[in-house]
């Protein structure tokens, strides 16, 4: 043990215990409102859908607590108990060519951490989704979507970590450098494939075949000035019955995708609002703005990284031995990093829910104000979200406004 461990435990025993506290907050204020409906949705939001929206927050926020505790012990075990060494060192077995070694040893990894999550996984799925009447997954499903999930980490993962680990070795003072423009270069191309490539691996995409509602959408697209490779309708019924709509892709390849059963539920006017609302975010240019942050900290992590490299106190307080392999520099500083940032989340947060207003209020512009209104309380209603979330857990993990807050908003904008 070293300054920088002790520095270290006590970061990660901080901010876990400060997640378990603002869950507990969450769990209590969510209960404490479950008795009578909100006075701003009294009129459309019936008591027992309230008290289910309210019900499922308390269970998945209670399951998420054992998450939080799981996934410290994790860490600490990776690092202090030795893993990440030994996972290293059980390479070097079959292999000691160290390109090689790094490879395999983020496979171990990776298989690791997916094996440790699926009790998780099958406890959401089948007992807390089950429970509230959202999860549509079969048992052959939930294995197939494993598998696959595996599979394209690694045909994609694996190459790319590979790139990165030949750059720190063979590309000079300045690796970090070309690390991270690698890591921009792999997010794009990810992008850019996903539409047509990894989604349809996981779901069936259709053309959007209610006539009316493309028109409307289509007159939509016109008034706004956007462009995409079509509108398509996605089987999330499979999974569950949650509904949502989103945009994919970009450059020409961008596409729009409706949830199924978002189509089902919501009428034209409705669909066209959410529509709106999406589209906000692509014309205000809130997707490119944010991956223009994260490729700024991409390239300040990078840097540091090339400074840690070399830093014998950061390994060697982390059980992890100097000079550390490459595969290993790369490992614990990706896990070391977060556990010092945990307090920078309500910064990302409020950007986030900025951009939800900056949306909606773009909504309001090229369509009705109340009808998103109206698809939203459905939402809510759909997918059991809480309506009275705890302020302070909303402020550091909610990347979208309080319920009563954003309805208050957009009825201002449907006066104006």
């Amino acid at each position: 043990m070293n300054t920088f461990s002790i520095l270290f435990l006590l970061a990660v025993i901080i901010a876990a215990v400060t997640r378990l506290w603002l869950t507990r907050r969450h769990i209590s204020h969510v209960s404490a409102h479950r008795a009578s409906v909100p006075a701003a949705f009294s009129a459309e939001m019936p008591l027992d859908a309230h008290q289910k929206a309210a019900d499922y927050t308390v269970a998945k926020s209670r399951f998420s607590m054992l998450g939080i505790a799981f996934n410290a012990a994790v860490l600490l075990v990776l690092t202090f108990g030795g893993l990440l060494q030994w996972l290293y060192d059980l390479t070097g077995y079959s292999l000691s060519n160290e390109l090689a070694r790094g490879v395999l040893f983020f496979a171990y990894l990776g298989l690791l951490m997916a094996v440790i999550d699926i009790p998780f996984d099958l406890y959401r799925t089948f007992v807390i989704e089950e429970k509230f009447g959202f999860n549509k997954m079969t048992g052959g499903l939930f294995v197939k979507d494993f598998i696959v999930s595996l599979l394209v980490s690694a045909v994609l993962g694996l190459p790319f970590l590979a790139i990165l680990l030949w750059l720190m070795g063979a590309a000079g003072d300045n690796w970090w450098l070309y690390a991270w423009l690698a890591g921009v270069a792999f997010w794009l191309f990810v992008q850019f494939i996903s539409p047509t490539v990894i989604a349809p691996l996981f779901n069936k995409f259709s053309p959007l075949e209610n006539q009316d509602l493309k028109q409307r959408i289509e007159a939509l697209l016109k008034r706004c000035g956007f462009q995409s490779k079509g509108l398509f309708v996605m089987d999330g019924s499979k999974r569950s019955s949650h509904g949502n709509a989103y945009f994919t892709g970009f450059g020409k390849s961008k596409r729009i995708v409706f949830f199924d059963t978002l189509v089902e539920r919501h009428d034209g006017p409705e669909v066209e609002a959410v529509l709106a609302h999406e589209l906000g975010h692509f014309k205000l240019r809130h997707v490119l703005k944010l991956t223009g942050m994260f490729a700024v900290l991409g390239f300040v992590f990078f840097w540091l990284l090339g400074v840690a490299k070399n830093t014998s106190w950061l390994f060697t307080g982390l059980n992890i031995s100097f000079p550390a392999p490459d595969a290993l520099v790369l490992t614990v500083f990706y896990l070391v990093v977060p556990a010092f940032l945990f307090f920078l989340r309500p910064l990302l947060a409020a950007y986030l829910r900025k951009n939800e207003f900056e949306a909606d209020a773009y909504a309001a512009e090229h369509a009705p104000a109340h009808d998103l209104v109206r698809a939203l309380v459905k939402l809510y209603k759909d997918n059991a979200s809480t309506l009275t979330p705890d302020p302070l857990h909303s402020a550091f993990y909610d990347s979208h406004p309080p319920a009563a807050v954003r309805i208050a908003r957009l009825q201002e904008l449907s006066r104006v």
